[in-house]
């Protein structure tokens, strides 16, 4: 009787998953094998032209692009969410929820908002330039906004909330006794963190940058924004096919092929937490 009554509590979220998720996920691969039809629309004529499309050195690039800029924001969001958690940790337990509450604020505005608020700081007029020129540092503004640099900013500054979660949760289920062995066995400081805490929060390491990876390598809104429509990334280029173009058969391919990389890297992530586990 109670498994009846658990499976019963698990149709909910089951119908939601399969309605809001599975399903269109489904109809996006199966429009993926259709031709778009001469004035938009799709001709329902089955075939594997739109997955030769994609490998194509064009969208092939823009792809290896996309990555690349995923890839400077999740190893830069780990280097400088680490610092961060770590410091978490090692404040005092009833200063802990607060600043965990500090990294989370930003969330409590829109997207969009903190994206326009990184131009105001970026452009030739903004705070940064403007501080810079008054302590002589440069004489003239930098031009940091729409370039592969701001896009990569903006990406870093939106997601680290996830990188310090995730590092913070691994490193507060750290064994201190590995550590104080460590130390009464000679190891200094910063032997004792590469040789025995990094290894060991190596999980929350491995989540955060594939959060950062799989969120920023789909994104279109900030590379759209702060990299005034210079750099075409993947999530772009879907948008551009499904709005613009119309061409919703080979926008559906571009999607299932970020999808399969995602899934992909998730898979990847879960085979090594569960080797160093």
């Amino acid at each position: 009787m109670n498994t009846l009554k658990r499976n019963i509590l698990l149709i909910p979220g089951l119908a939601w998953i399969f309605i809001f998720l599975i399903l269109p996920c489904i109809l996006i691969i199966s429009l993926s094998f259709f031709e778009r039809g001469i004035y938009g629309g799709i001709d329902y004529n089955f075939n594997f032209e739109n997955y030769s499309r994609v490998v194509e050195f064009t969208y092939l690039k823009i792809l290896l692009n996309s990555s690349k800029i995923a890839f400077l924001s999740g190893f830069f969001a780990v280097l400088f969410g680490y610092p961060a958690a770590y410091f978490i940790y090692k404040a005092p337990a009833k200063y802990q929820i607060a600043l965990l509450f500090l990294v989370m604020l930003p969330f409590w505005s829109n997207y969009l908002i903190r994206t326009y608020a990184w131009m105001v700081l970026l452009n030739n007029q903004g705070l940064i330039n403007t501080i810079l020129i008054n302590l002589n540092i440069i004489k003239e503004p930098l031009n940091i906004l729409y370039t592969e640099f701001s896009v990569i900013i903006g990406l870093i500054y939106n997601y680290l909330p996830f990188v310090i979660l995730s590092i913070y949760s691994s490193v507060s289920k750290l064994d201190q006794n590995l550590i104080e062995a460590s130390k009464d066995l000679g190891g200094s400081s910063i032997k004792t963190f590469f040789l025995v805490t990094l290894p060991l929060t190596l999980p929350g390491v491995a989540a955060g940058f594939i959060f950062v990876f799989v969120l920023s390598i789909g994104n279109f809104i900030t590379p759209d924004l702060l990299g005034g429509g210079k750099f075409l990334m993947i999530g772009n280029l879907i948008y551009d096919q499904f709005l613009s173009a119309r061409d919703w058969p080979f926008g559906a391919s571009l999607s299932f092929v970020l999808i399969s990389i995602m899934l992909f890297l998730l898979f990847l992530q879960s085979i090594f937490v569960r080797k160093i586990s």
